[in-house]
């Protein structure tokens, strides 16, 4: 039998793609750099928020964890804090950690590194006008990282990429129940990924978001877990 040089080839195309886009799409994956995936207290969770400010559902968010004394990590997206800048001033005058979630929401796997920095950028300033405060963390839009978005994130003096290891999939609209069942999973330690806005459109219907935290909050604070944003929280960088 001959052994044709061409199928080994593209195996190996077909083997550095799969690791590609591993690294590219996968939450634990920390090949293309470290990203930020537990928190290194087991009596502690941090529950985050990407796609908002989103007006209405996410004041009766903030309005759900002051109630429970609870501290979040909102991940927004620049286009809708130009939209509501008083909205995402609310969440960080309550204590909430604000994060750059880029301008427009584009998958930034194949962006080169100037598109990568404009996105981080202008989600930044549109953040700065509105709060004053500068976001040390930054989620990628769909959790996809491109080789370069780590290095990037580091260079304009960010913490780092803030990734998660416990998602609800509720980014589509749905019932409840379905986001209840997917967070029975969620314990101390662990890093929550829910949405409180659409990156598709600027007022989003999220109240299945709202009645599963109705649901899960007194339950996770009845078991002791404390609620801590990502400035506060002790943090794991390694998968994990």
């Amino acid at each position: 039998m001959t052994i044709n040089p061409a199928w080994f080839a593209s195996g190996g195309v077909c083997a550095a793609g799969g690791l590609f886009a591993w690294g590219a799409l996968a939450p634990a994956s920390q090949l293309f750099g470290r990203t930020l995936r537990r928190v290194d207290d087991a009596s502690r969770m941090a529950i985050t928020f990407d796609d908002g400010p989103n007006p209405t559902v996410t004041p009766r968010i903030l309005e759900l964890f002051d109630r429970y004394n609870a501290k979040a990590t909102f991940f927004l997206i620049g286009r809708n804090v130009r939209a509501f800048p008083g909205l995402a001033r609310e969440i960080a005058e309550r204590g909430h950690t604000i994060g750059n979630h880029t301008e427009t929401h584009p998958s930034l796997t194949f962006l080169s590194a100037a598109r990568i920095a404009e996105e981080l950028e202008r989600c930044d300033d549109a953040i700065m006008a509105a709060t004053g405060k500068q976001p040390r963390w930054m989620r990628p839009p769909f959790g996809y990282r491109s080789p370069l978005l780590e290095g990037i994130v580091r260079g304009r003096g960010g913490a780092g990429v803030a990734m998660w290891n416990v998602a609800a999939r509720d980014w589509r609209t749905q019932s409840p129940e379905p986001v209840i069942q997917r967070l029975r999973r969620a314990r101390g330690g662990d890093i929550v990924l829910l949405h409180d806005g659409d990156h598709r459109v600027l007022e989003g219907k999220r109240g299945h978001v709202l009645a599963a935290l109705e649901y899960w909050l007194p339950r996770w604070r009845g078991a002791e877990i404390q609620f801590a944003n990502l400035d506060e929280a002790q943090l794991k960088t390694q998968a994990g």
